[in-house]
């Protein structure tokens, strides 16, 4: 059996016990990658054509074999997701369970299967009473607090489901479905190595529940801990790694990941996504839309992670495009958390920030820790002169993920415009730290050391070197590092930086307001050095201007003729205007 084919059994198989546990979204996972490995060539038939896009060049174009991975054929935990089942013991109570669940009637579903000691009645018995916990302390919060209110509402079952589950464990009476459950119990409650334990059992004992793997990543906040965890050999491996590098800020190896990854997975929307997010990260905006352009091609009706394709779409001011994703996903779905961050982004293009925050606070009503939601609403606090709300919305943020550095940098923002210097340079430090790469960081950071308060120009300096060196695709760096070396009394450097900006704006074929600024500065520092064929070169492109800076390049020139006798006299008078 090929290696292809031992994944599609693996994952029939583990779609048919994740869907009878009711975790949903791992059947989803695991039914989107089965879809997407791609079909043997011998086998492939044209009713097979819906899914399997051999032509797309996209998909290809990520693909490496000298990549070193966990083996996709290596060595496995099992052949196929075989476990003990006790349907024969107390099948009947719970079919009757399950229907209750799946009509989000929990504590009815918990109840129907107090009795029932089959390993499997016991996860779903034991995973209804969280979510009833769960949706009554939702209740509890907007009681409390409002829909967006904070709030120290927890989960009232935690308690005695540690408990239960911990005895279960000792007792070696726990499936793999139980410790991921278990796992998720500690994890809420603040346990995370204990925690993190018990989820690299459930992992190791049953690898294609990925929403197990997804708890684990979320428990893994450094390096150094992910490379601590004693992980067997499995593909799905893989699939956890290259999702935690990319948290973990690791583009290269995240990507290196995914792309051996989609030697089996040649058609996975969802490694697709995911390669769209590290290129996302990686600021490749160009890549990042036609990567989403596929998708939707693909999966016209797809909502989930159209939200970052909006962000690229803003970034880049496409308004027709944005416009047309935001009437695409409000007539598929516009009561998704996605759906209204993209209306919220599209407002915001428009300029209608006051509207933008509705759709904010709208997909916080759906899912309040919905990251991004609360990160660019921020940013409409920020347009709106609303420092406080924005601080509020950015804090938000960073409690739900602090390895958010968009937010962070919102902070900055906002602790800027009040004047507060200090506070908004610790907080570009800490978004800096995380996204070192963010040429827009480095000039925050610069700006803030070259205030009056502060008047750190050295340090200025140092960051804005680093955004030269980081894409600095707004061309600030170049220019205020001259513009300090003046300010400092170094010449050289001055002239040094004015010519590499001057350079870059030929490469990009672009004109700025400083080009004509970087012209004289140059022309005056050559003629001081007797440089006057160079001084005579940027002297005539100066002439091709209007303005004042015309009349000081005649100047220049007629200066230069002065003070050196051999030098060849120009008809500055007759020069074109």
């Amino acid at each position: 059996m090929s290696s292809k084919e031992n994944c599609r059994t693996e994952l029939r198989a583990a779609i048919r016990q994740l869907s009878d546990r009711c975790l949903y979204s791992a059947t989803k996972w695991a039914a989107e990658q089965l879809v997407g490995i791609e079909q043997d060539p011998e086998k492939f038939t044209p009713a097979n054509t819906r899914f399997q896009r051999g032509s797309s060049s996209i998909r290809r174009r990520f693909r490496t074999s000298e990549v070193t991975s966990t083996p996709i054929a290596g060595i496995s935990y099992v052949s196929t997701p075989a476990l003990e089942e006790d349907e024969a013991v107390d099948g009947d109570f719970y079919f009757l369970a399950k229907s209750y669940f799946d009509c989000r009637d929990y504590r009815r579903a918990h109840h129907v299967l107090r009795n029932q000691t089959g390993k499997k009645s016991v996860f779903l018995r034991c995973y209804a009473l969280y979510l009833a916990g769960e949706k009554r302390k939702e209740e509890e919060m907007i009681e409390l607090e409002g829909p967006l209110g904070k709030g120290d509402v927890v989960n009232r079952e935690l308690a005695s489901l540690d408990r239960d589950l911990s005895i279960l464990r000792k007792n070696g009476m726990i499936d793999p479905f139980g410790l991921y459950l278990y796992g998720l119990v500690l994890k809420e409650k603040g346990n995370l190595n204990l925690a993190r334990t018990v989820l690299v059992e459930s992992v190791n004992s049953y690898p294609w529940n990925w929403n197990a793997w997804s708890e684990l990543q979320s428990t893994c906040s450094t390096i150094e801990i992910l490379n601590s965890l004693n992980l067997s050999n499995h593909w799905m491996k893989d699939f956890f790694l290259a999702s935690a590098y990319h948290e973990l800020r690791m583009h290269n190896e995240s990507l290196s990941k995914y792309e051996y990854l989609q030697g089996i997975f040649g058609f996975s929307n969802y490694i697709q996504a995911q390669i769209a997010k590290v290129q996302y990260s990686l600021r490749e905006f160009e890549q990042v839309e036609v990567i989403f352009e596929e998708l939707l091609r693909n999966d016209p009706y797809r909502v989930e992670d159209m939200d970052m394709y909006s962000n690229v779409l803003y970034a880049k001011e496409c308004f027709s495009a944005l416009s047309y994703l935001a009437h695409r996903v409000f007539t598929t779905d516009k009561y998704r958390p996605e759906s209204c961050c993209i209306i919220g982004n599209y407002y915001s293009l428009k300029g209608q920030h006051e509207k933008s925050v509705i759709y904010f606070k709208r997909a916080l009503k759906l899912n309040k820790n919905y990251l991004s939601a609360w990160t660019l609403m921020g940013h409409e606090y920020v347009e709106m002169k609303n420092t406080p709300a924005a601080v509020d919305a950015y804090r938000r943020a960073v409690d739900i993920n602090p390895c958010d550095y968009r937010a962070w940098y919102g902070l900055g923002q906002a602790y800027e415009m009040t004047g507060m210097t200090f506070y908004a340079l610790h907080y570009f430090k800490k978004s800096v730290f995380l996204q070192p790469n963010d040429a827009r960081l480095w000039i925050a950071m610069a700006q803030c050391y070259e205030t009056d308060q502060l008047r750190m120009l050295e340090e200025a300096i140092k960051c804005y070197k680093r955004a030269a060196n980081c894409n600095d695709t707004e061309a600030i760096a170049l220019y205020q590092l001259a513009k300090l070396h003046i300010e400092l009394g170094r010449p050289e450097e001055a002239a040094f930086y004015y010519k590499k900006d001057l350079e870059r704006m030929e490469a990009e074929e672009r004109e700025s307001q400083h080009m004509v600024e970087a012209l004289l500065f140059l022309a005056n520092h050559c003629r001081a050095h007797k440089r006057f064929e160079e001084a005579e070169i940027y002297c005539s492109r100066v002439l091709d201007y209007s303005g004042p800076g015309k009349e000081e390049a005649k100047s220049i020139l007629r200066g230069m003729r002065t003070a050196e006798s051999g030098f060849p006299a120009m008809d500055v008078e007759h020069l074109p205007p």
